[in-house]
């Protein structure tokens, strides 16, 4: 039942939102609707943790309310938990963001409400989903819903961004569902079995392995486009620099995840069945995404594009860790999802927050923020450390496990690789960031009349826009210093956990 009381907050938030015509209601029921779902999601976390009430196999510990449909296991939860989290703080970022930018636009600011409980549904019904075709379309539902909020503003840079995610993410979508087809093809070659995450994994030894190995590249392929892997990421920083920063935190810190999640319930069945070699390559996609993304952070223009670039850099080393396939660097994979979806969110609020104050996305533009916002400013040096990896902040920790675990494996090469991407990554977040927040500033010239230029007045930031820096802030710093155990079961739990 608390599954499905999960699904149906944002569904129901999403319906009084667009029926409602009063834009204080669809900002308030938005909210309520998303610290339930955190809410939610911790109760369900700290059942599946402490194994009550559950259902335990050899496939693993699992909470199950609907058999067949809505089951909750180790990484399930974890994605959940995460998709909460960012869900919650975002709702509360955008009440004084989009009242700032938008507040004329009552009706607008109605569908914006309403479009983002839908996204919020869509991407909390993915890792709860066993049945690989209706996470499909539960993926493709995100996308739909997404890009009504990227093209939000409905500027022409803004709907061009929206139909270059729609045209790309819907050509994914189609390479995917052929591998999902070509998967189904696999298990009712093997003798059939329920096709859900287990059935694919029980079945997985008979495979034929042609079927499996084409099917897992298509889908690799396919939702590869939606996570941003080089060459299909081209959409993501159009996309990340025209949306409004609140969802641009939703879309680089959690969207990208729940859609990798796929993807890491497919390694599984790959490596047990008679097509394991493919798995040998899968760090390999996941590095060239580092690097490409590496290179391409040193000549960004956009601060926003420049987080984005960021998500394809990070999505790159979640790939590489989950490829390697030992616990340790399953481990690590997960630890960095979570250190990078803390961390990117707050990138973006960073952002944003800069946004509201200067009222330009161009680096060059932007020049001793620090003097201008100091909050803005100070959040968006920490934010440019954290997601770069500069230590002790959490992305470092994560970035140090899935190194230590790869050499662990004598894969030198490719961590040695991997370091400098990172590092090469590093000097070029930081080389932007360094100028925008301590860059002096250009002096206002003095008109021919002899009167002096009035300088432009620093508007404070909305309040929960600060606050929402606070809390996303401290919890970057928290995970650098210290793991809470909770936390840390739970990514043991998940990191162990098989399909359910």
């Amino acid at each position: 039942m608390i599954l499905i009381l999960l699904l149906a907050l944002p569904l129901t938030a999403a319906a009084l939102s667009a029926v409602v015509p009063v834009r204080r209601v669809a900002q308030a029921v938005t909210v309520v609707s998303a610290v339930g779902v955190l809410i939610l999601a911790i109760v369900i976390a700290h059942r599946v943790s402490a194994g009550a009430p559950v259902s335990s196999s050899s496939l693993g510990t699992s909470v199950s309310v609907v058999p067949g449909f809505l089951v909750a296991d180790g990484l399930s939860t974890l994605i959940v938990a995460l998709v909460a989290l960012i869900g919650a703080t975002a709702a509360i970022y955008s009440w004084g963001y989009m009242e700032r930018t938008c507040a004329e636009h009552a009706a607008r600011l109605r569908i914006y409400y309403a479009n983002y409980n839908v996204f919020l549904f869509a991407m909390l019904a993915i890792p709860l989903t066993v049945e690989p075709t209706l996470v499909w379309i539960f993926v493709e539902l995100t996308t739909l819903s997404s890009a009504l909020l990227v093209s939000f503003e409905n500027t022409r840079e803004a709907l061009e961004a929206a139909w270059k995610y729609v045209t790309l993410s819907l050509m994914g979508a189609a390479i995917a569902l052929l591998g999902f087809l070509m998967l189904f093809a696999a298990l009712e070659a093997a003798g059939g079995a329920t096709y859900s995450w287990s059935g694919l994994l029980a079945a997985a030894p008979r495979m034929p392995a042609p079927l499996i190995a084409a099917a897992f590249l298509l889908i690799l392929v396919g939702f590869g486009t939606k996570v941003g892997f080089v060459p299909l990421h081209t959409w993501l920083p159009d996309a990340h620099s025209q949306a409004p920063s609140p969802i641009c935190a939703l879309l680089s810190g959690i969207e990208t995840t729940t859609v990798l999640y796929v993807i890491l319930r497919l390694l599984p069945v790959l490596r047990a069945s008679p097509a394991a070699e493919v798995a040998q390559w899968v760090p390999i996609f996941g590095l060239i995404s580092v690097a490409v993304a590496a290179f391409l952070l040193l000549q960004v223009r956009d601060y926003k594009r420049l987080f984005a670039f960021s998500t394809v850099e990070h999505m790159g080393i979640i790939l590489v860790a989950a490829g390697l396939g030992s616990s340790a660097a399953q481990y690590g994979a997960l630890y960095q999802i979570v250190c990078h979806t803390v961390t990117k969110s707050f990138c973006f609020f960073a952002a944003g927050s800069a946004l509201l104050t200067v009222t330009t996305r161009e680096i060059a533009s932007v020049k001793g923020l620090i003097r201008k916002s100091r909050a803005a400013a100070a959040s968006l040096l920490l934010g440019g450390l954290a997601i770069g990896g500069a230590p002790p902040l959490a992305v470092f920790l994560s970035e140090f496990t899935i190194l230590k675990a790869g050499f662990a494996e004598r894969q030198y090469a490719l961590m040695a690789l991997l370091a400098l991407f990172i590092a090469i990554a590093f000097f070029g977040i930081l080389l932007h960031i360094n100028r925008m927040v301590f860059g002096r500033a250009e002096e206002p010239q003095v008109p021919r009349t002899g009167t002096v230029a009035p300088s432009a007045e620093v508007v404070p930031l909305p309040r929960t826009c600060f606050a929402m820096l606070l809390v996303t802030g401290a919890l970057v710093i928290l995970l650098g210093l210290y793991l809470p155990s909770p936390i840390d079961h739970l990514l043991r739990l998940a990191s162990g956990a098989s399909p359910g």
